[in-house]
């Protein structure tokens, strides 16, 4: 072996004899020193205390602190002056290890190397009046200057490690509490020129982070574990917590923070982003206040978000809370039903208004840019707010263009089917929200619905090619540019609805439509829907609907009311013709009512009122009428005879008047029932003429055979006829005419039972034409042979005339 090797070994092992040799020197020193130096310890970590340090025993480790010294110290407990009032130490710790400086132990002074601390608690206090049990930390007082000699520097502490430590903080006259369960809080700690830098390990769960009691805990019974990089600046009084990824739970988030710790009370700025988080585990978060209105939704795919939270320690309000989220291509499930291709930016805030208070009712929430589709309908929302938490209020700006057969997904074909149109719509909108639903809404703006095909299945009516123009104007609703085209019908309507969305919401029965109508050629028959039983509706639901609307909306066309102002060109029903028609229309669920009707028909005009109720299967309907010089051969034509199989319309002439007072009722088809009708008709024939009645032909060949029996010429005729079901009462009548006089009375059946007896004078009525005196007419009238004939139903069906003596047949009333 080389000398100079040799030498070099030699040297190292001198120097490895010594250093243990020193070490067990100092091994010696603190073991006979031991009482000494617990009271120096005592000393140096009482002087910031305002209180009592007890510790229950001191023990060397010099292994676990070699080559320094190190001393484990049992059942530490700190504290303040007050405990005896409030009973929260500061701090207990079963063990609390601490290593120094070795050298400095030979200097005659004390440098903490390393504090361990295990299964403790620290337990920082504040009572309702504000003192802290951190008031156990003396503030420095300004010393006169020392000289070298008796200068020292204050103890730093480089490494730290707790496990299994509770730290709490009890703010009772701010309402926060903060509870951490540590099990792992780690680190080093180096000192530069102003303050100090640590790198932390953490592990630990939170039982609490509330900072407003009042409104529950922030991250509660969430496991954060990560690594975090600590400083403190002397001059700013400030720590910081510089951003960087910790886990919460199993989601990694980027939190920062800053306390500015020379303010009082301490302030503080945390910061939390997620980049891509569930919206459950974002929410699950948050505190009861919050996540309770979150909960109400979902999103499937992970959102960003970031939250910033601003406050102190003092006070006993919430602290400012902003939070940004970014939402792309995403499913949102919420109370009015799924909305699918979801994308928008969104603030949290509770600082709506600056200087208002970090509340309820100033929080809101703001969406820009949101985009989505509801039940395959796409829409745009430029800017959405909802705003005030305590009473929610939403505002916004809602677009959409699409295929109104899209309408079917959100309403169900059952009640109104849509088959082809486009609607357009723009709508500003502010509602309240009461259980997450639209309440007392106020809209402005327009919906607009063009070349659209539906049918109102529950009546089974159709329309084609159909336009609307709908205008929002706060709470009222005023609707334009409708054109409806029910088969050969069409019609234009504009209208109004007083207080439509408060009422659409919470009363849409309540909901009165106000309409103008008018149009070129109505064809009633193809409205006979409203004549018929309504259909069922079968409640169901479908994937992304909500039935509470479709609910609302059959409510409203099925219980509303419309009242209609109607000024018709031509009315069309069967071979029923009139023109120039006006009327105002009552619809309700129970029928319709007529008021004010007039048309011109069959050369006259016809007034009427009424209405038709219906009932089961078929429709009760009463009217009121006054036809005045109308044709009498048209006008029996146009209404079927009115049921009568003789004489018919064919054998009518005249100018016809009359007033009725009728009620019946009528089916779906918008036929008479028969037997159904009651009531009384008082008539009046001028200019009238019975033509090729061939039952009067019949009787009259043999009677009267040198007299014109085919055009029996009615100059006035006058009567009234009560109807009872299927049979007329005709009142004794005197009917006067160019062939004869006769005076008729008796029952005429729509059925069987008729029985209708007629005095007939033989005397030719001609013989009188040139008498003017209209006494001697009447008393001249009865002169002669007097025929007495009494109508029957005959075997065929027909009406059967007979010969009978005077009054001696029988009469059916």
């Amino acid at each position: 072996m080389p000398f100079w090797l040799k030498r070099t070994f030699q040297v190292l092992a001198a120097l490895i004899v010594l250093i243990i040799i020193v070490f067990i020197g100092l091994a010696m020193y603190v073991n006979v020193n031991k009482k000494e130096l617990l009271i120096s310890i005592n000393k140096e970590l009482n002087r910031n205390i305002n209180g009592t340090v007890t510790v229950g025993a001191m023990e060397p480790t010099f292994l676990r602190g070699f080559p320094g010294v190190s001393v484990s110290l049992k059942n530490v407990e700190i504290r303040d002056s007050l405990w005896k009032v409030h009973h929260h130490s500061l701090l207990t710790a079963k063990d609390f290890d601490i290593s120094v400086n070795a050298m400095a132990l030979l200097r005659g002074t004390i440098e903490i190397r390393k504090i361990a601390i295990n299964n403790a608690e620290a337990y920082l206090y504040t009572d309702s009046t504000g003192y802290s049990n951190t008031s156990v930390f003396k503030k420095k007082a300004q010393a006169p200057e020392q000289t070298k000699e008796e200068s020292a520097s204050p103890a730093e502490i480089r490494r730290f490690d707790l496990n299994d430590v509770r730290f709490i903080l009890d703010n009772r006259k701010g309402n926060k509490l903060f509870l951490f369960a540590i099990q792992d809080f780690s680190g080093k700690v180096d000192y530069p020129s102003s303050g100090w830098k640590a790198d932390v390990n953490l592990k630990t769960l939170v039982r609490s982070l509330a900072f407003n009691t009042k409104r529950g805990s922030f991250v509660k019974d969430k496991l954060i574990q990560g690594k975090m990089d600590v400083s403190y600046d002397n001059e700013l009084g400030e720590i910081e917590v510089k951003p960087k990824v910790l886990k919460i739970g199993e989601d990694p988030f980027i939190i920062g923070a800053k306390f500015k710790i020379a303010k009082d009370p301490t302030a503080f700025t945390i910061t939390i982003e997620a980049r891509s988080i569930l919206w459950k585990n974002a929410s699950a978060l948050l505190a009861p206040n919050i996540a309770s209105r979150l909960n109400m939704f979902n999103l499937d795919k992970p959102i960003a978000v970031k939250c910033i939270i601003d406050g102190d320690m003092g006070g006993g309000g919430d602290p400012s809370i902003l939070v940004n989220a970014s939402v792309k291509a995403n499913k949102l499930t919420s109370p009015g039903g799924v909305i699918d291709h979801v994308n928008f930016s969104g603030v949290y805030t509770n600082n709506f208004i600056n200087g208002k208070g970090f509340t309820d009712a100033n929080s809101a929430v703001k969406l820009y840019r949101f985009s989505g589709s509801y039940a395959e309908i796409p829409f745009t929302i430029d800017t959405a707010f909802i705003h005030n938490f305590d009473k929610p209020v939403a505002t916004g700006v809602f677009k959409s263009k699409f295929d109104v057969s899209k309408l079917n997904n959100v309403i169900g074909d059952d009640m109104l089917k849509f088959t082809k149109g486009t609607a357009n719509l723009e709508l500003h909108y502010s509602a309240d929200l009461v259980n997450f639903k639209l309440n007392k809404p106020m809209l402005r703006g327009l919906v607009s619905v063009k070349n659209a095909d539906v049918s109102y299945v529950p009546r089974n009516l159709n329309f084609k090619n159909t336009s609307i123009t709908l205008d929002f104007q706060k709470e009222d609703l005023q609707i334009r540019d409708i054109r409806l085209q029910s088969g050969k019908s069409i019609v234009f309507m504009d209208g109004s609805i007083k207080n439509f969305l408060n009422l659409y919401y919470n009363a849409p029965e309540k909901i009165m439509f106000n309409w103008n109508m008018r149009s070129p050629d109505i064809y009633l028959a193809e409205f006979l829907g409203f004549l018929s039983s309504r259909k069922g509706r079968k409640v169901q639901k479908s994937k992304g609907k909500s039935n509470v609307s479709a609910n609302q909306l059959n409510q409203m066309l099925e219980k509303g009311k419309a009242q209609i102002n109607l000024k018709v060109a031509r009315v069309h029903y069967d071979k029923f013709l009139g023109t120039n028609a006006t009327a105002t229309v009552l619809l309700s669920d129970a029928g319709l009512n007529l008021t004010n009707t007039s048309l011109r028909h069959a050369g006259g005009t016809v007034k009427l009122g009424g209405s038709v109720t219906q009932i089961g299967t078929t429709n009760h309907f009463t009217v009121n009428t006054v036809v005045s010089n109308v044709n009498i051969r048209d006008f029996f034509y146009s209404f079927d005879n009115f049921g009568l199989k003789s004489p018919t319309y064919k054998n009518l002439k005249g100018n016809f008047f009359t007033r009725t007072n009728v009620s019946g009722n009528i089916t779906p088809a918008g036929k008479i029932v028969p037997g159904s009708m009651n009531g009384t008709v008082i008539f009046d024939l001028k200019n009238g003429a019975l033509v090729n009645y061939q039952e009067l032909q019949s009787v009259g060949k043999f009677a009267f055979p040198f007299r014109d029996l085919n055009n029996i010429v009615i100059s006035n005729l006058n009567g009234k006829f009560d109807i009872r079901g299927e049979k007329v009462r005709i009142n004794p009548m005197k009917i006067n005419s160019s062939v004869l006089n006769m005076d008729v009375e008796g029952i005429y059946s729509m059925g069987a039972g008729t029985n209708i007896l007629l005095d007939v004078p033989l005397r030719n009525p001609k013989k009188d034409e040139e008498i003017t005196d209209k006494k001697e007419i009447r008393e001249r009238r009865m002169k002669g042979i007097v025929v007495h004939i009494q109508a029957l139903d005959g075997e065929d069906g027909k009406i059967k005339f007979k010969l009978v003596r005077k009054r001696s047949q029988d009469k059916t009333e």
